[in-house]
C-alpha cells in the first residue's frame, strides 16, 4: 500500500501530495517553487524535493538547507513546511524522505535505520553542494523530532554543515538504549547479554 493512501489529505488537488496548510500546490513565476528530484544512495533511489526562493537565478549564491523529517514521517508534511518557509526566506532547501521512506527506495520498509538516517544528511549536502546556484561554503542542517537526532550526528561530522538546528528533538539512540524518559536506564547491561 502507497503511503499516501494511509494518509489524511485534507488539501486535495496538490499536484505535490503536500498536506500541510499553505502548502505549494503549482509552480508559479515569482513565487516559491519547488523542484521534485531523485538521486542515488547506494544504489536505492532517494525522492527529496528542492524548493527555491521567488526570483531565484542559477547563477545566483544562496545558502542551502538540508531539512530531515521526523521518525515515521515524509517529506510532504511537517518537513516540507520547514523548506517551503525557509525558502520564503531566500534559502534553497531540500526535503528528502529518508531510505526506506516515502517514495524513497530500500528495504526493509518504513524503518529507522539509523546509520542510514545520518548518511541521509550527507548525501543531501552533497546535492544541495552541488545545486545551481548553492554556495557549497554555505550549507545547513534541520532535523524535525526524530530527524534531530541525527542531523546533529551528521554535522559532528560533515564539515560542509555551518548550521545546524533542531525542532521538538528526540534522541532516538538514547530511548532505545535507556527507555523513553530513561525508564528502562538500570536495565541497560542486562538488556546487552
Amino acid at each position: 500500500m502507497d503511503y499516501r493512501e494511509r494518509m489524511p489529505i485534507p488539501y486535495e488537488g496538490n499536484r505535490f501530495g503536500f498536506v500541510y496548510r499553505g502548502a505549494i500546490a503549482g509552480n508559479a513565476d515569482g513565487e516559491v517553487n519547488v523542484r521534485p528530484i531523485s538521486y542515488d544512495a547506494y544504489g536505492v533511489t532517494v525522492a527529496a524535493n528542492v524548493y527555491i526562493p521567488a526570483g531565484y537565478d542559477e547563477a545566483g549564491s544562496y545558502a542551502g538547507i538540508v531539512v530531515g523529517h521526523p521518525n515515521g514521517a515524509v517529506k510532504e508534511q511537517a518537513a516540507g513546511l520547514y523548506g517551503q518557509r525557509l525558502a520564503e526566506k531566500g534559502f534553497v532547501t531540500l526535503v528528502f524522505d529518508a531510505v526506506s521512506c516515502g517514495e524513497s527506495g530500500g528495504e526493509p520498509r518504513n524503518q529507522d535505520l539509523p546509520y542510514l538516517r545520518v548518511e541521509d544528511y550527507r548525501l543531501g549536502a552533497d546535492v544541495l553542494s552541488g545545486f545551481p546556484g548553492v554556495d557549497p561554503a554555505r550549507i545547513a542542517v534541520l532535523g524535525l523530532c526524530g530527524g534531530g537526532g541525527y542531523a546533529l550526528s551528521a554535522a559532528q561530522t560533515d564539515k560542509r554543515f555551518r548550521a545546524v538546528a533542531v525542532v521538538s528533538l528526540f534522541n532516538t539512540g538514547s530511548v532505545r538504549r535507556e527507555g523513553f524518559q530513561k525508564s528502562q536506564a538500570d536495565s541497560v547491561l542486562s538488556r546487552l547479554h
